[in-house]
C-alpha cells in the first residue's frame, strides 16, 4: 500500500466532479487500500479520491473510535437516495482543508446507495458522525467543499489563507 499525496486547498483540483466507476477490478480495490492507508497516516476518517488526485467516484470511510478496532468502509459511486428534513450541526474539517475547522448544517440521516469492495451493490441508512462524513465525502465527489456551507466572507478568508500558504511554498 502507498501514502499518497494530498491535494490542498487552492487546488483547483478539489472542484472537479469525479467521473463514475466503470467496473470493480483489481486497480481500483489498490486505489481503495491506497487511500485507506492516506487516511489513517493523515490522521482522518474519510477520504474521496479526489484528495489525492483521482477524479472518480470513490471514497473511503472510519467512523470507529480511537482504541476501537478499524472499520474501514468503501463506498463506490455512491449516491445519497434520501435524507432527513431533521438537521445536525458537526464541526468539520478536510484533510485538504488542514488545521481549519468550522460548523456545518446537514441532513441528521441520509441513505446512501453504492457499490463494495467486491462490486455488490449496498444500501446504507446512517445518521450521525457517520451521515456528516459520508455527506462531506460525497460532496467531494461533486467539487463541493465543507467551506461551501459557511458564510461567503469566511469562506474567502480561509482560501486566502490557503492561496497565500501555497505561494510560500512554491516560493521555497
Amino acid at each position: 500500500m502507498t501514502i499518497k499525496p494530498l491535494i490542498i486547498l487552492p487546488d483547483p483540483v478539489l472542484r472537479q466532479v469525479s467521473k463514475p466507476i466503470e467496473r470493480v477490478d483489481a486497480d481500483l480495490k489498490r486505489l481503495a487500500d491506497d487511500m485507506l492507508e492516506t487516511m489513517y497516516d493523515a490522521p482522518g476518517i474519510g477520504l474521496a479520491a479526489i484528495q489525492v488526485g483521482v477524479p472518480r467516484r470513490i471514497l473511503v470511510i472510519d467512523v470507529s473510535r480511537e482504541g476501537e478496532e478499524k472499520q474501514p468502509q468503501v463506498f463506490i459511486n455512491p449516491k445519497i437516495v434520501r435524507s432527513s428534513d431533521e438537521r445536525s450541526v458537526y464541526e468539520e474539517g478536510c484533510l485538504s482543508i488542514p488545521d481549519y475547522y468550522a460548523e456545518v448544517e446537514r441532513p441528521a440521516t441520509v441513505s446512501v446507495e453504492y457499490l463494495d469492495r467486491d462490486g455488490k451493490e449496498q444500501t446504507v441508512e446512517a445518521d450521525g458522525l457517520l451521515a456528516t462524513c459520508l455527506q462531506h465525502e460525497i460532496d467531494h465527489l461533486n467539487g463541493v467543499l465543507f467551506i461551501d456551507y459557511i458564510s461567503r466572507l469566511k469562506r474567502e478568508m480561509v482560501i486566502k489563507k490557503f492561496t497565500k500558504a501555497a505561494k510560500s511554498a512554491k516560493a521555497l
